[in-house]
């Protein structure tokens, strides 16, 4: 593995947030660029990796597109707490290989058992189960690299909280424990507090890292940090009422991925418990909440804020 021949390009940050033509806050325009910069730092984020076949499997899920949306929170949340995202985006391209991982993974025969993700074949029907587990773990072990040794200009202590924070999501504490009482859950009838932290674990706690590591990479103080909380708990809860909404609602060309799946499986989900009104409702109710924990920091939360009502605004 050569470190230094796949460094992450620079990504200064905008500084201000894009005016919309009215004077309002754009977040078409933020998005468009906020993707294009993260798209470049992840092109260059894997390099001359052997065998070749694992690092076309690595590169095959890492590129597959997407919302990108846990990068963009993380260099949002960097700008927010007043540093530039540039610092932030090794760390913001680690989220991404983080949460690649667990869809290469979830994916899986054993797990969740799909075919299609973001419109292609899964990682294991192109290259295979074994493969397919081996790039999820090389995307894993990668990310640690991207905060460690490829973050210039950032204080260790903070790096080392981010390694911290990336830790406790990925592992029992967040990713992993989650997937296991989801999985353990199937063909089961559960309440309304095991589906939420299946929910907190399984999805939320990668967002929270998002936002949380973006913001102590800039050394925000403890209040930001209580906010971003509060706001990461809010969209956690509402991204996946609105998966569980679109799962039963859309179709799996508008997915990406295969539409039903939660129904075939016998899983509980938010329109299963609530009916499809009451979780649109819960869903609102919970990004009210997100924002109402950024409300000290409004002049400078746009962006964050724009975010919340996108997450929502998916299946509208």
């Amino acid at each position: 593995m050569q470190a230094a021949e796949t460094g992450v390009p620079s990504s200064p940050g905008t500084g201000t947030a894009p005016a919309a033509p009215g004077g309002g806050f754009d977040l078409g325009t933020y998005l468009n660029g906020s993707r294009e910069r993260v798209e470049a730092a992840l092109d260059a984020s894997l390099g001359p990796e052997r065998p070749e076949g694992l690092r076309e499997a690595m590169r095959y899920s890492l590129l597959a597109g997407g919302k990108r949306l846990r990068p963009i929170l993380c260099l949002a949340a960097c700008e927010l707490a007043g540093g530039e995202a540039e610092l932030a985006m090794p760390t913001a391209v680690a989220l991404e290989m983080i949460h690649t991982m667990s869809l290469i993974h979830d994916d899986l025969p054993a797990m969740d058992d799909d075919d299609l993700r973001r419109g292609q074949p899964t990682n294991h029907v192109k290259f295979g189960e074994a493969t397919a587990i081996l790039a999820g773990d090389a995307l894993l072990t990668r990310a640690f690299e991207m905060v460690a040794r490829r973050s210039p200009g950032v204080p260790p202590d903070r790096l080392l909280a981010v390694v911290a924070e990336l830790s406790l999501a990925a592992g029992a504490p967040g990713l992993v424990g989650g997937q296991v009482v989801d999985l353990d859950s199937e063909g089961r009838s559960v309440d309304l507090e095991t589906l939420e932290y299946i929910h907190l674990h399984k999805t939320g706690a990668l967002l929270r890292a998002s936002v949380l590591c973006g913001a102590l990479i800039a050394g925000a103080d403890q209040a930001l940090l209580d906010g971003l909380r509060a706001y990461a708990r809010g969209i956690g809860l509402a991204f996946q009422i609105i998966d569980d909404i679109l799962d039963v609602t859309a179709s799996s060309e508008v997915l990406g991925k295969t539409a039903g799946k939660d129904l075939v499986a016998d899983k509980t989900t938010y329109p299963k418990l609530l009916g499809l009104e009451q979780s649109r409702q819960r869903a609102d109710q919970l990004i009210d909440a997100a924002k109402a924990g950024l409300e000290p920091w409004l002049d400078r939360a746009q962006p964050l804020l724009a975010l919340a009502d996108y997450i929502t605004s998916r299946d509208r």
